[in-house]
C-alpha cells in the first residue's frame, strides 16, 4: 500500500530537481526582476516618505548590492564620516582635559588610592616612583562653550563652538595593536571586520566609481608604531568592503594602472571575457567571494578615471591652501589628506578614515607633541571651517582622537624642563562634530588627577554603537553570520551615548 505512495513523491521530487536544474541563475534575476525593480522604486520615493508612514524600526532582509535591504533602520542624520584617527595615543592632559590642581601636585606621588592597583605597562612596570606631572603649556577658555584647549592647539581653539568633547573615553587595551584594533574593529584580536567595511556592507555606496570606504596615511608621520592594513580589512565580510589606500604619487592606488601599450578597450574587453568565467565558476560553486571578485574589478576599471580626477588638486585656489597650510600643497602629508577628505565626501565616499602617527610621547613628550600639534592643528580646523562653509558639516561626521590616553605621571626621570607619560587607557579624550552631534559641548568629566572618570563614563563600543546610530543603524541588528555565530561591530556590548545628540 505505502508502495503506490510513494511512487507519485519519488515522480515529484525528480521533476523539482529537473526544475531546479533548469533555473539557472540568469532566468532566476529574470523571473524576479519586478521585486528588484519594487525595492529600486521604493528607495528613490525617498526615505522621509517611508518612515514617515511606517516609522517602526525596519528589520534586516537581505543583501543587496547597495547595502542591506532594510537599512537605515530609521532616518539618519549623518551621510558621510571623516575619521581623523591620531595613533599612538595622544595625551589629553597636553590638549583638552586642563587640569590646574597638578600645578601644586607636580613632583608628588600619585597616590595609591587613586591607582587603585591599576596594570602598567612594561614600560613603565618597574617605576619606583610614580610624580604626578602638570602640563608644560598653558590653558585657555575659547567660544561661547568656554571650552579649556592648550596652547597646542590655537586653530582648534576657533572651532570649539562646533565640537562636541567627550572627556571620559575609556578602553580595556592598554597596548597600541590590541588597542587601535580594538577601535577600528570592535574586537582586541585580529580578524574582524573593520567599522568602514561594517558601514559599506550595511549601507553600500552613493558613489559607483569610487570605493565606499578610502583610507589616508600621512607620509610624513613619526613612524612610532607600525599600522597594519587589516585596520582597514573587511575580515569575514565580503573582499569588496575593505578599505582602498589612497597614496601620494603617481599611483594613488596600486595596480590600478593599464600595463604598457595596454589601453582602456583592451581592459574592457579582457573585464567582460573574464567577468563570463567569474559567472561560470559562481554558477558552478556558489561562492559568494566570485561575485565580490566580479565587483571588484568593475570597480577598478571605473576608478581609472575617477582615481586621478578626485586626486588632482590643480584646481583648488590659493585661498584653500592657505586655509589648510602650507603643507597640504604636498600630496600625502596630514594637510594634504584633510583637503582630499573634503573632496572624497563631496563625491559622496562614505567612509573617509585619515590615519597620523607619531604621537607615542614615553619620553620629550613637551617637544615630541608640540612637534605633532603644528603638523595637525591647522589642518584639522581647516577641515572643519571648509566643511561647515560647503553646506557638509550638517551630514557629515568628523571624529578626532586616538586608541588610548596619557598617564598623569612621568614615565621615567622627571626634570625641570622635560617628561614623558606611558599609556593610559581609563580616561582620554576624544571629540566629534557635525551630523547629529551636540556642538560647543563637553561630554563627561574625569577626577582632579586626570587618572579616572567621575562622570559619564563612554566604551570603545558606546562611541562605535553612537557613530553607527548616527547612520541611522540600530548597532544590534548590523550582523553577519560567521561560523555559526551572528558578529557585529559592538560584539555583545555597547550603548548609544544619547547625551551627546541633537
Amino acid at each position: 500500500m505505502s508502495h503506490h505512495h510513494d511512487a507519485p513523491l519519488r515522480s515529484s521530487n525528480r521533476d523539482l530537481q529537473e526544475i531546479e536544474k533548469n533555473m539557472d541563475r540568469r532566468r532566476f534575476l529574470t523571473k524576479t526582476s519586478l521585486g528588484i525593480g519594487s525595492l529600486a522604486l521604493g528607495s528613490l520615493m525617498g526615505m522621509e516618505k517611508i518612515f514617515a508612514e511606517n516609522p517602526q524600526t525596519q528589520p534586516l532582509l537581505s543583501e543587496s548590492a547597495n547595502g542591506l535591504a532594510g537599512l537605515p533602520n530609521f532616518m539618519p542624520k549623518a551621510k558621510r564620516v571623516i575619521y581623523l584617527f591620531q595613533s599612538g595615543g595622544p595625551s589629553q592632559l597636553e590638549l583638552y582635559d586642563y587640569k590646574p590642581k597638578l600645578m601644586d601636585l607636580h613632583g608628588q606621588e600619585l597616590p595609591d588610592s587613586v591607582r587603585d592597583g591599576q596594570r602598567l605597562t612594561g614600560m613603565s612596570a618597574d617605576q619606583s616612583s610614580f610624580p604626578m606631572t602638570a602640563s608644560a603649556f598653558k590653558f585657555s577658555q575659547y567660544g561661547q562653550s568656554r571650552a579649556w584647549v592648550s596652547e597646542l592647539m590655537p586653530d582648534t581653539a576657533e572651532i570649539v563652538d562646533e565640537l562636541c568633547f567627550i572627556k571620559s573615553m575609556q578602553t580595556g587595551q592598554i597596548n597600541h595593536d590590541p588597542a587601535i584594533t580594538f577601535f577600528q574593529t570592535g574586537h582586541q584580536l585580529p580578524g574582524r571586520p573593520s567599522m568602514g567595511a561594517w558601514l559599506s556592507y550595511g549601507l553600500g555606496s552613493d558613489n559607483q566609481n569610487l570605493p565606499s570606504f578610502i583610507v589616508l596615511v600621512s607620509k610624513n608621520a613619526v613612524q612610532d608604531q607600525p599600522l597594519y592594513a587589516r585596520l582597514w580589512g573587511n575580515g569575514f565580510l565580503p573582499s569588496q568592503y575593505q578599505g582602498i589606500q589612497f597614496r601620494s604619487g603617481q599611483d594613488p592606488v596600486l595596480y590600478l594602472g593599464n600595463p604598457e601599450n595596454y589601453d582602456g578597450k583592451d581592459r574592457r574587453e579582457m573585464l567582460d571575457y573574464l567577468k563570463s568565467l567569474n559567472e561560470v565558476q559562481f554558477d558552478t560553486y556558489g561562492d559568494p567571494e566570485i561575485s565580490a571578485r566580479i565587483a571588484q574589478y568593475e570597480m577598478a576599471f571605473r576608478m581609472q578615471t575617477s582615481v586621478p580626477e578626485i586626486t588632482d588638486m590643480s584646481n583648488e585656489p590659493d585661498s584653500v591652501y592657505e586655509m589648510y597650510g602650507e603643507e597640504s600643497r604636498d600630496p600625502g602629508t596630514y594637510a594634504a589628506n584633510c583637503l582630499l577628505a573634503r573632496k572624497l565626501i563631496e563625491k559622496d565616499v562614505k567612509f573617509v578614515q585619515l590615519y597620523h602617527q607619531g604621537w607615542d610621547q614615553h619620553g620629550n613628550l613637551p617637544g615630541g607633541i608640540k612637534n605633532q600639534c603644528q603638523k595637525t592643528d591647522r589642518a584639522t580646523a581647516a577641515l572643519i571651517k571648509d566643511l561647515k562653509q560647503r553646506g557638509l558639516l550638517e551630514d557629515t561626521l568628523v571624529v578626532w582622537g586616538g586608541e588610548f590616553g596619557r598617564t598623569v605621571y612621568s614615565q621615567g626621570t622627571l626634570s625641570t624642563d622635560n617628561y614623558g607619560r606611558d599609556h593610559h587607557p581609563r580616561c582620554f579624550t576624544k571629540w566629534m562634530c557635525g551630523a547629529g552631534v551636540k556642538p560647543g559641548f563637553t561630554y563627561g568629566e574625569t577626577d582632579d588627577f586626570g587618572y579616572n572618570v567621575v562622570k559619564d563614563p563612554v566604551q570603545v563600543h558606546d562611541l562605535q554603537a553612537t557613530i553607527l546610530h548616527l547612520f541611522g543603524i540600530d548597532h544590534e541588528k548590523l550582523t553577519y553570520k560567521h561560523q555559526g555565530r551572528r558578529f557585529r561591530l559592538t560584539d555583545v556590548e555597547g550603548h548609544v551615548v544619547k547625551g551627546i545628540l541633537t
